[in-house]
């Protein structure tokens, strides 16, 4: 299986890319590859952006990325309530390539923070959202107070009971 791993995140120091590169390694038989959004930075989108441009580069490769992957695994940075402007940016640019740019692939959404929301109002709105964009969301899970619940030494989940929830979301997409 080819997995294709990404934190809806453009920090450098991003927990969320730290857990969605962590989740990735847990599923078993899997050929991942960890992007970083970084790669695909493009102008603000708008129509007179868009009118003047036409689909970026960078739009169709993170398509054809998404293309190739036989299943997918985001993890949601939360600004404000909703998600970072790097991956809205992103995700606005390359749905105008495609509405259904998600492509119909399994997926499992991620979330987490330092405190103990977990991301959860974000990810409750990819989580919904996704499949009016072709997302196959087969589920979805909130890691509260990631700081309490990850060992950042052995980059793993040092919470039993969340590790268990993890392991069953990611079984989904075998």
């Amino acid at each position: 299986m080819k997995l294709l791993a990404f934190a809806a995140s453009s920090s450098s120091k991003s927990i969320n890319k730290q857990l969605a590169s962590y989740a990735a390694s847990l599923v078993p038989n899997a050929t991942v590859e960890v992007l970083d959004i970084n790669e695909y930075e493009m102008p603000l989108f708008s129509q007179d952006k868009e009118e003047l441009l036409g689909q970026p580069e960078a739009a169709k490769s993170f398509f054809a990325k998404l293309g190739q992957a036989d299943a997918i695994i985001i993890s949601f940075a939360e600004h404000n309530g909703s998600y970072t402007a790097a991956y809205k940016n992103l995700f606005d640019w390359t749905s105008r390539i495609d509405q259904k740019l998600f492509q119909n692939k399994p997926m499992v959404l991620l979330a987490t923070s330092p405190g103990p929301g977990g991301a959860q109002t974000v990810l409750t709105a990819a989580t919904g959202s996704a499949p009016y964009f072709a997302g196959d969301v087969k589920a979805s899970v909130s890691i509260p107070s990631f700081f309490d619940n990850f060992d950042s030494e052995k980059q793993t989940i040092s919470n039993p009971v969340i590790l268990d929830e993890l392991k069953s979301a990611l079984a989904q997409l075998s």
